[in-house]
């Protein structure tokens, strides 16, 4: 073996040990700094001319710690399902869902959708894929509700921020709207409500996918670009909704949130339902209101109502998925998704 041929080989075993000790010296700092996040924000709080204690110093000091805790969580958990992604690439995905015309295809579907990081901008392709494919359209329904309402960065970052008991709740009744869901719409016979150019495509086999041939390290990289990509996108809705959390946090007075999304109002869970829905966000962004609501005493069961709402019923999504529904079809999924939330809501509501 020549010298040079000796430095090719050394190269990449000097690359691959760099990942190696990186990943776990990057983990070790962002445990470091989440560690000290409550005297950071104290510190940056008591810098601003305001009474800590004051409505403007509680909102201060919520907006300050929330900021760098969530993208920090957010950033972990990115990199993980970026890594576990490198595994459950669409076209997996959609092999594994081909032909599940039994009733177990409805909760593998859910199941699929809670371990497989697609956002609702993901929602349109997968949907032409899953049709073209032959998977039943109620199936693909429970991997779409699943996918953004109940995916391991929003339930990731619901475990992080507000424990792992509301997380769990949120999981358990998440995926069972999911399943269900799916499956009413599945036998409902809805196919004739796609717009015309989905019915029209064939639904060839699914090919067998290759081996995977990918490195640890290449899937660490594939790790690291999904944190730029994706942080890099909603970093901005996520500091919108902490700002909307903080402003709660700090001068809506309890004694109003408990009016308006309290468990005693009857009207409280359809209310922040018919508020969620027209909201713009995602996981990331909804979860800090989130945080904020329970603080103030909401209603477990509305706020978890509004969070689902806000997720998985969004209007942008809507409007992504009139590319391939007809208004009909969106209809019917709004009313069968929406029956979930509010059941859900009300159950929570009347058990605690």
């Amino acid at each position: 073996m020549t010298t040079e041929t000796q430095h090719d080989v050394a190269r990449p075993a000097r690359a691959d040990l760099l990942w190696y000790a990186g990943v776990p010296l990057a983990a070790i700092v962002l445990w470091f700094l989440y560690s000290q996040l409550i005297p950071f924000s104290e510190w940056v709080t008591s810098l601003v001319p305001v009474a800590r204690h004051s409505h403007a110093g509680e909102a201060i000091a919520f907006f300050v710690y929330d900021v760098p805790k969530v993208l920090l969580l957010l950033t972990g958990i990115v990199f993980v399902t970026g890594v576990l992604r490198s595994w459950f690439s669409p076209e997996r995905t959609r092999a594994i869902l081909a032909g599940k015309r039994e009733i177990a295809g409805y909760p593998l579907a859910a199941l699929l959708g809670v371990f497989t990081p697609f956002c609702s901008c993901s929602s349109v392709p997968l949907f032409i894929g899953f049709v073209s494919a032959g998977v039943p359209l109620g199936v693909t329904f429970s991997f779409l509700i699943a996918g953004p309402m109940v995916g391991p960065v929003g339930l990731g970052l619901l475990y992080g921020i507000v424990g792992w008991k509301v997380a769990t709740i949120y999981l358990v009744f998440g995926f069972s709207i999911a399943t269900i869901s799916g499956f009413v719409l599945g036998r409902m016979g809805l196919e004739r409500y796609l717009q015309d150019w989905v019915q029209a495509l064939n639904a060839g086999p699914v090919d067998d996918l290759p081996e995977e041939r990918l490195t640890l390290v290449g899937r660490l990289k594939i790790g690291v670009e999904q944190v730029r990509e994706i942080v890099g996108k909603v970093w901005i809705w996520v500091i919108l909704g902490i700002s909307i959390g903080a402003l709660i946090h700090g001068y809506v007075p309890e004694a109003t949130m408990l009016r308006i999304m309290g468990g005693e109002a009857w009207w409280s869970v359809p209310a922040a339902v018919v508020v969620g829905v027209p909201m713009y966000t995602n996981a990331a962004g909804v979860i800090p209101v989130v945080e904020a609501l329970l603080g103030k005493g909401a209603a477990l069961g509305t706020t978890l109502a509004f969070m689902m709402s806000v997720i998985a019923l969004s209007l942008p999504e809507m409007i992504i998925l009139k590319q391939v529904l007809t208004y009909r079809l969106i209809a019917i999924f709004i009313a069968v998704v929406a029956t979930g939330i509010l059941a859900t809501g009300f159950l929570f509501n009347f058990l605690l």
